[in-house]
């Protein structure tokens, strides 16, 4: 699988969109709520993160914006995106970054292209910071990655001992949520199934999230003692 590295320019509309698309199609794989799709919250989250993850895009090549560099796989026979990953080098500790965002299409999975984006961009940036699922951990590890602490929902791994000193700069996901266009969607969700109905749904991804927190906190303390 052929990957391209952007991070001169912002990758061409038709390369973005399928990697907008795909974070659409894994949100719950990928959101740090992993939100599940009977929950009628979904479709605002929906929209968010591809909106996230393209504020990324255009800020690749961009002087006055914070970093951000983009591998994106391609099929062998044609343009198709098969799996990108989004990653933002620390300005000030070169050689480190975090990871923010890595799918691969499931048609696509289990070929080492994952292993493949991130050994890429390791060999551009060998400090690397992730978070993930406990459920990725594994994975990861197999990766050169070590486990660090619980961060929200999920585990935070890195390729050394401890993270960077360095900080880096992200999109606002909480303001995209607030915008008009994430609350005309809320909007319509509220005029299908009820305020009493989305007000549950409310409740439930609350709960959700905590006890993803919960689950994420015991792992590491099990996992480091």
């Amino acid at each position: 699988m052929p990957i391209t590295l952007f991070n001169e320019t912002s990758p061409p509309p038709a390369v973005t969109n399928q990697v907008c698309q795909m974070a659409a199609n894994y949100l719950t794989d990928l959101s740090m709520l992993a939100i599940p799709a009977s929950n009628y919250l979904y479709e605002v989250h929906e929209w968010v993160l591809p909106a996230e993850i393209f504020n990324y895009t255009q800020w690749i090549g961009q002087p006055e914006k914070p970093p951000a560099e983009l591998l994106v796989a391609f099929d062998d026979d044609d343009q198709t995106v098969v799996g990108f990953l989004l990653y933002l080098p620390i300005p000030t500790h070169p050689g480190a970054c975090g990871i923010t965002y890595m799918a691969v299409l499931k048609s696509h999975r289990g070929r080492g292209i994952g292993s493949d984006l991130i050994a890429r961009a390791l060999s551009a940036y060998p400090h690397a910071e992730l978070t993930c699922p406990i459920s990725k951990v594994p994975f990861y590890e197999r990766l050169g990655f070590r486990v660090l602490r619980a961060r929200n929902t999920q585990v935070v791994m890195n390729t050394r001992e401890a993270s960077s000193a360095g900080t880096i700069e992200v999109v606002d996901a909480a303001k995209l949520l607030h915008s008009p266009q994430a609350q005309a969607i809320l909007g319509q969700q509220m005029q299908r199934w009820g305020r009493k109905e989305m007000l549950y749904a409310e409740k439930q991804l609350h709960r959700h999230i905590g006890q993803l927190e919960r689950q994420a906190a015991e792992y590491v303390k099990r996992r480091l003692g």
